[in-house]
């Protein structure tokens, strides 16, 4: 047990390292690198005002408001995306899901969409689109609840079908509304923004996501021990004390509403919520006291090499991060399925 515990500390004090030193190499890598000293420099003279230098406004301009929220909501969203996997996977008890199964990415591409071709809630400025993207994640959400229902009880394998029933039927839908959109530029930019995309990001886009990670990994933390109970089975659950059809409920809400969120800032971002909860779960066990917080971390390192990876490769354009998420996601899905069969 004291191995264990000392492993495990181990593991989160080398992937709290790794973590900063990948985000340094994030916002040194560019059209314009910068040195790790003045990154770190820069950023903290932006804290504290106190701390000056003869570095040139363009590089203020360069890390602090364009790499640092760039590089900064990668580690949101990835780590948002990992958490909502493990959960996910603990709902439906299959290690073949991920935060997209129960069609909340395409309920919010539905709402982002209407908001970038006819400017709904244009008034609210940046906020717009992820208003959008919230509303059609919840209003996918519920109808996903609702037709999981069967005499009054949330049933899994219900659950899964009408997930993907319901994601076809948006991803359908927003196909419609870009054919119908009638300019190319606005047909792109939805392109775009539904293969998942980071750039562009203002330090006003991390607070909604950070306020929904925090209280969504508070509350998953705190319901560890019922994840662990679920995981083995309904039945024991119930005997440990769990009212799975509640619990299963409040997961769902949980990380249907943390899901939507995220996808309401960066757009369809596939595969993370299925790969990072599984690497976890090999590296320390099934036990989600250990499995969260680590596939917070590993999540955020993840995406946030993607993005790297996605802003170099075809410099000086760049690719839609969902893009290079899914080179890795789709090999990894594939052996998975032939060497576990679906099983952990």
């Amino acid at each position: 047990m004291r191995q264990t515990k000392q492993r495990y500390q181990l593991i989160i004090s080398g992937l709290f390292i790794a973590l900063i030193i990948s985000v340094t190499i994030a916002v040194m890598i560019g059209a314009v690198p910068i040195s790790p000293i003045r990154v770190w420099q820069i950023a903290l003279s932006q804290i504290f005002p106190s701390i000056t230098g003869d570095w040139a406004p363009a590089q203020v301009q360069i890390i602090w408001f364009i790499r640092f929220p760039r590089t900064l909501l990668a580690v949101l969203v990835g780590a948002g995306l990992s958490v909502v996997g493990v959960t996910m996977q603990a709902l439906v008890r299959n290690p073949l899901a991920d935060p997209y199964i129960l069609g909340v990415s395409s309920g919010a591409s539905v709402g982002a969409v209407c908001v970038m071709l006819f400017s709904v809630f244009s008034g609210l400025g940046i906020y717009a689109i992820s208003l959008g993207a919230f509303i059609g994640a919840l209003v996918s959400s519920i109808i996903v609840f609702l037709l999981a229902q069967r005499t009054g009880r949330l049933s899994a394998t219900r659950l899964v079908l009408a997930g993907v029933a319901i994601s076809y039927l948006f991803s359908a839908l927003t196909s419609f509304l870009t054919l119908k959109s009638g300019t190319g530029e606005a047909a792109r930019r939805v392109l775009f923004w539904l293969l998942g995309g980071l750039s562009g990001t203002k330090w006003t886009d991390l607070i909604l996501p950070l306020v929904a990670l925090s209280f969504g990994l508070g509350y998953l933390l705190l319901q560890a021990r019922a994840l662990n109970a679920l995981i083995i089975g309904e039945e024991t659950a119930a005997v440990l004390g769990t009212n799975t059809d509640r619990f299963r409920k409040q997961l769902f809400l949980v990380t249907s509403l943390l899901t939507g969120v995220i996808v309401a800032v960066s757009g369809a971002i596939g595969f993370v919520g299925l790969m990072i909860p599984h690497c976890v779960r090999l590296l320390v066990g099934s036990d989600h006291r250990r499995v969260l917080p680590i596939s917070l971390l590993l999540g955020g390192i993840f995406l946030v090499w993607a993005d790297v990876i996605a802003r170099v490769i075809v410099a000086p354009e760049e690719l839609p991060v969902g893009i290079i998420t899914a080179l890795f996601g789709a090999p990894f899905f594939i052996w998975l399925m032939q060497s576990h069969g679906g099983k952990s």
